[in-house]
């Protein structure tokens, strides 16, 4: 029913993918994911959603403390968001009730399909050839200082006006990005760590909003290790059988063969003699 956990980002790192691929790859740390809000369709919220909390830090405020409280969870929580669900959380209240601990490998497992909600890096002001990647104007008929400038935001006369949205310079980054179809391509359960194949919106440290969407599209798991020829010889061994299945064909061959003295003197004696 969950498919959404809260994560910090830690840093990006290399690995191998399951086709044996060496590809870039985000490290997230999903701390103990809590729920502290079961909201129902019968209840005052009037829609099946869950609250989720995650994080801690020395200085909390006073509401949050509160949301923390009354779920009954003893740490802090730093970060809170919303998770809707379609089914109705009332009907399986044993497992969905305040307080219930989320972990990692209950929801994500490798080779899934993701996607990751975050914060963009903040770049302050900027002009319009970095924010919306305008080619700025030439260097000819004296326009030597006019190579970045926006040039003209105007339609004429008619409307006589600027419309609205025009791209023009202005504050860049701190947006809400989202990021679809990732694949996670390695957990760490003790350390409580996500790798996820590519690169995640936002800086380190920031939260991150991760939802399982399915399965990677013609995902198959790292093959197996085949055992080696001397575990082979070691289980036969143990067993008491030749190592090789051909062994026996060979003794009979060699008996069919090649005589052994008795028989051949016993021929010799069955042997009349010519004179």
């Amino acid at each position: 029913m969950i498919n959404t956990l809260l994560g910090v980002k830690k840093n990006m790192t290399s690995t191998y993918d399951s086709r044996g691929r060496r590809v870039g790859a985000t490290i997230l740390e999903i701390a103990p994911n809590f729920i502290t809000q079961v909201k129902t369709i019968e209840g005052k919220d009037g829609y099946n959603a869950i609250q989720i909390g995650t994080g801690t830090k020395k200085s909390i405020k006073k509401p949050q403390l509160g949301i923390g409280k009354k779920a009954g969870v003893e740490k802090p929580i730093r970060w809170f968001r919303e998770v809707r669900i379609m089914e109705n959380p009332s009907t399986s209240l044993g497992t969905l009730q305040p307080g219930t601990e989320i972990k990692l490998n209950q929801v994500f497992s490798i080779g899934d399909a993701i996607k990751v909600t975050g914060i963009s890096k903040g770049k302050g002001f900027q002009g319009g050839v970095r924010r919306h990647g305008f080619h700025g104007g030439s260097r000819t008929h004296g326009q030597s200082d006019r190579m970045r400038a926006p040039g003209s935001i105007g339609s004429g006369t008619t409307p006589g006006r600027v419309y609205k949205g025009k791209r023009m310079a202005g504050h860049m980054g701190m947006d809400t990005v989202t990021t679809k179809n990732l694949e996670v391509v390695g957990i760490d359960k003790q350390k409580n760590l996500l790798i996820v194949k590519g690169a995640i919106p936002g800086s380190t440290g920031g939260l991150i909003k991760i939802i399982k969407l399915g399965r990677i599209k013609g995902y198959t798991p790292p093959p197996e290790e085949k055992p080696s020829e001397e575990e082979i010889s070691e289980n036969s061994e143990k067993l008491g059988k030749p190592e090789n299945q051909n062994s026996g064909e060979s003794d009979n061959s060699d008996k069919s063969g090649a005589q052994s003295p008795s028989e051949s003197s016993e021929k010799e004696e069955v042997v009349p003699d010519a004179s």
